[in-house]
């Protein structure tokens, strides 16, 4: 299999990572419910991952490739990251959907809708894995492209990184749902589910970066933009509220210094 093929890299990537999530969502069947602290460690673990990847896998790329084609070097960068936050924004706004995985917690956002809790729930999540997909398609495109300063073992890396972290957070989705009063197979039916949206944001990414060569370092720095946006938005003050700050610190350290491995050590 032509691992150099940008759609092939990223489809697999992408599927690599839903998988995860699924095995995740899976050990709903397994365990009880997570205590918060557990939770918070789980929310802190990915924040670390996420923030290391936009850096490592996507701006570092971006701001080298911009470099090395010279004129406003900073450029590409900064007003793709921007970008990619502020769409992340705009989506945030739009899609109904609720932040807080805390039982009893009602932090409804986005256009004002009837809709269960569960269902709310399991779209921000969604919403969290949209970016994440793209990243992976941007890497995998940036590679195919040949580009020097991004290689396929770094958007090996990248999918592997975000796989290890929706790991966690498959269990900590199917769990919630559980608790929420969903059946155990609905939670895994609903927590998988959350990420099967990254093969295909995965493929949208692929496929924009491959049509043009000049979008690579707007669209590396636009996917850490959006990855950004949620950790600062979504998970950072969502492992804030239970009381276990210190343990979700020392996690997203944790989180932030094993993607720095992979990353480093694949590229």
């Amino acid at each position: 299999m032509d691992l150099t093929n940008p759609l092939i890299l990223a489809l697999l990537t992408g599927l690599f990572t839903y998988f995860m999530t699924a095995v995740g969502a899976a050990a709903v069947f397994l365990h009880r419910n997570p205590s918060a602290r557990w939770l918070d460690v789980l929310l802190g673990f990915s924040a670390g991952v996420m923030l290391a990847a936009s850096f490592w896998s996507l701006l570092a790329p971006s701001f080298a490739i911009a470099k090395d084609r010279g004129g406003l070097v900073w450029m590409p960068t900064a007003v793709g990251f921007a970008v990619g936050g502020l769409t992340l924004w705009g989506l945030d706004k739009i899609m109904p959907h609720i932040h807080s995985l805390l039982p009893g917690v009602q932090i409804h956002e986005g256009i004002p809708t009837k809709w269960r809790r569960s269902t709310l729930l399991v779209l921000a999540i969604t919403l969290h894995h949209i970016p994440e997909g793209l990243a992976i398609g941007v890497a995998a495109g940036a590679a195919g492209a040949g580009v020097p300063h991004a290689t396929v073992g770094a958007a090996i890396a990248l999918g592997l990184g975000l796989g290890l972290q929706n790991l966690p957070e498959g269990l900590a989705v199917s769990m919630m749902l559980f608790r929420e009063g969903a059946s155990r197979r609905r939670a895994f039916t609903l927590g998988q589910a959350t990420g099967s949206v990254e093969p295909i944001a995965a493929l949208v990414g692929a496929l924009l970066v491959t049509s043009s060569a000049l979008l690579l370092p707007y669209a590396l720095a636009f996917a850490a933009g959006a990855m950004v946006y949620v950790v600062i938005e979504e998970l950072i003050p969502e492992c804030q509220r239970s009381g276990h700050a210190d343990a979700a610190v020392l996690a997203a350290i944790l989180g932030f210094t094993l993607m720095t491995v992979l990353d480093l050590a694949l590229a």
